[in-house]
């Protein structure tokens, strides 16, 4: 097998798949990594898929300019954000002065990519993914736009917006904005999917799926809990753990407080704000176009302790260390083992500590508190 960058390392950006003209190349996921192979009797040697490969030929990391912490001054952004709604804003400056903002969403049972002129659009950009999402598609209609000199907005991860940059590097006549968002790693969408085959439906059988709600979730099925609210589903737990990125993330080269976007941003962990609890974001301004972005959005902005934030983001440090279980718990996946014992297996005490809290809290000895779990609607 043939494949466009080191075996098992591909980050799924799918720039290369997206800009070969012979249709040659396809991305291979097995659930624990991805590999972009190339069919060799169509491929021409052209080099589009090598040259444009970030694994191959990495960009170049800044220092920040300057870092705040902050949040929409509207409340019901910073209600709906998973956080203090900084996405949120910077799309809304950009669609007002008449630019198109990209970025991913959940539709038609897959997590994908999509384009937004209008202030409504944006709606459906709400919330954090704790998934891989799928670019395909979209570089060359970045490209179509930056040609006819219309700002675009990337959101997405750090990955995924280096990709938008090296796809664009000859046809950025226009302007083009690239946010990334602090990561700790991405599951395959397959491994997502085999944690609700359990529950009976499969992610064509979501109409809407919600990873976060300023950190009060539970994964719901027909409006009834799947698990104790204030207590945390195995999905949640593997995902915190570390347990189901897909390999390249263990090596991720943009875990570091030098970046590759006009902004970051993320949680800014470890705040001492009253405000925490309504979600505050951490921003790291990288060029002076970001900065001047930021600024002209409609957020509240202040200081924030630099090593603090660093402190509590371990992604701006390293990348996530892989746990010494993954390799049992995807052994058990393609054995086609279920999700949830997988879990118990690899995270035991992390398990047991949760379901230790769901009898607690049916008894009502303790509140639920603040957790990690998903909600999601089933299509009628």
């Amino acid at each position: 097998m043939k494949t466009v960058c080191e075996l098992n390392k591909c980050v799924g950006c799918h720039a290369c798949k997206d800009l070969c003209p012979k249709d040659a190349i396809q991305i291979v996921d097995s659930g624990d990594c991805l590999n972009a192979t190339i069919n060799e009797e169509k491929c021409i040697n052209c080099n589009v898929c090598e040259n444009v490969c970030q694994v191959n030929h990495p960009i170049e990391k800044k220092k920040s300019n300057v870092w705040f912490q902050g949040w929409s001054k509207n409340e019901g952004i910073r209600k709906s954000s998973s956080s203090g709604g900084l996405a949120a804003e910077l799309a809304r400056t950009v669609v007002k002065d008449g630019g198109v903002v990209c970025s991913c969403l959940f539709e038609g049972g897959k997590f994908t990519f999509a384009f937004a002129e209008g202030e409504e659009d944006l709606k459906k950009f709400v919330g954090s993914k704790y998934v891989k999402s799928n670019p395909e598609g979209i570089y060359k209609k970045i490209r179509k736009l930056l040609s006819e000199e219309k700002t675009v907005l990337f959101i997405g991860l750090p990955c995924q917006c280096t990709a938008v940059k090296k796809a664009t590097e000859k046809s950025n006549k226009g302007s083009l904005y690239t946010v990334d968002l602090i990561c700790h790693g991405t599951p395959s969408q397959k491994v997502l999917d085999s944690f609700f085959t359990q529950y009976g439906c499969t992610l064509q059988d979501i109409q809407s799926i919600r990873f976060r709600d300023k950190g009060k979730f539970s994964v719901e099925k027909d409006k009834k809990h799947i698990v104790t609210p204030g207590s945390m589903d195995c999905y949640s737990i593997a995902f915190l753990n570390g347990l189901i990125y897909t390999e390249n993330c263990y090596t991720c080269v943009y875990a570091d407080s030098k970046r590759v976007t006009d902004i970051t941003i993320g949680d800014s962990w470890g705040t001492e704000l009253p405000e925490s609890g309504k979600g505050v974001s951490l921003i790291l301004c990288n060029t002076e176009r970001g900065e001047k972005l930021v600024k002209k959005s409609n957020v509240y902005l202040t200081d924030v302790d630099t090593e603090k934030a660093i402190a509590s983001n371990p992604q701006l440090r390293a990348a996530t260390v892989m746990p010494e279980k993954r390799e049992e718990f995807f052994k058990g996946y393609k054995e086609g083992k279920n999700f949830n014992f997988l879990v118990m297996k690899c995270c035991t005490k992390k398990w047991f500590r949760q379901f230790i809290k769901r009898q607690l809290i049916r008894v009502k000895i303790v509140k639920g508190g603040v957790t990690y779990s998903i909600s999601y609607t089933r299509k009628t």
